[in-house]
């Protein structure tokens, strides 16, 4: 088994979830609380990644952080730095492909929450960053917690996007199932049965995870 992919597939896996959840859970609970024009077109673009083949996906990408792409050039100017062929090009191909799953999750999460003990508690005075820390966070975890479950799960299985942004360099670039595609490919059948098989077991792991979550918050 390939692990330096395996390594990779995890950094890449681990701070694609980390970023998902820094902007996914704000934005769930802005859909979650706001209804205004143009909602259904926010919610649906939000939600399109989870339809779009990731191929698309990551054609868009690479146009946009590519050397003639906004982002690219911005960030050539800036910083002398490109993301295209690069492990951060695959963070942000993951990001892409599996925020919607922790977003949906979420944002189901904070639809279901009996808004009483958030009003009362701004009611007595509390500042509403507080309430949410504090108050709504807490009631929504089990939701939140199993779409950070299966956003992992979606980000350490990113294929298509992945490739087109970042491609297939060794030690880099390769993620699992990038390598999983190389062994098929160039015969390696064992190599592939092997790496197919330890990422089968920890996607269906995380998936169980969330399923029971999901089920405690039931």
């Amino acid at each position: 088994m390939d692990w330096e992919a395996l390594r990779l597939s995890l950094q890449i896996g681990i701070s694609s979830t980390l970023l998902s959840i820094v902007v996914g859970i704000p934005t769930a609970y802005f859909l979650a609380t706001h209804k205004f024009k143009g909602y259904r077109l926010l919610n649906a673009l939000v939600l399109t990644p989870m339809l779009l083949p990731p191929t698309v996906l990551g054609y868009y990408l690479l146009q946009f952080f590519g050397a003639s792409g906004f982002a690219g050039k911005t960030l050539e100017s800036l910083f002398n730095f490109s993301p295209v062929f690069h492990w951060t090009g695959a963070t942000i191909a993951a990001f892409v492909v599996s925020a919607p799953f922790l977003i949906r999750s979420a944002q189901a999460g904070f639809e279901s929450l009996d808004i009483s003990l958030q009003d009362a508690a701004k009611a007595h005075g509390v500042d509403p960053l507080s309430v949410f820390l504090k108050i709504t966070i807490p009631l929504a975890a089990p939701s939140i917690a199993a779409g950070i479950a299966m956003t992992l799960a979606r980000s350490i299985g990113e294929f298509g996007a992945t490739i087109m942004i970042a491609g297939n360099i060794p030690g880099k670039t390769r993620t699992m199932p990038i390598a999983i595609y190389d062994a098929v490919q160039s015969g390696r059948i064992n190599d592939a049965q092997v790496s197919a098989l330890a990422l089968s077991f920890l996607s269906i792991g995380l998936l169980m995870l969330a399923s029971t979550l999901i089920t405690k918050k039931s």
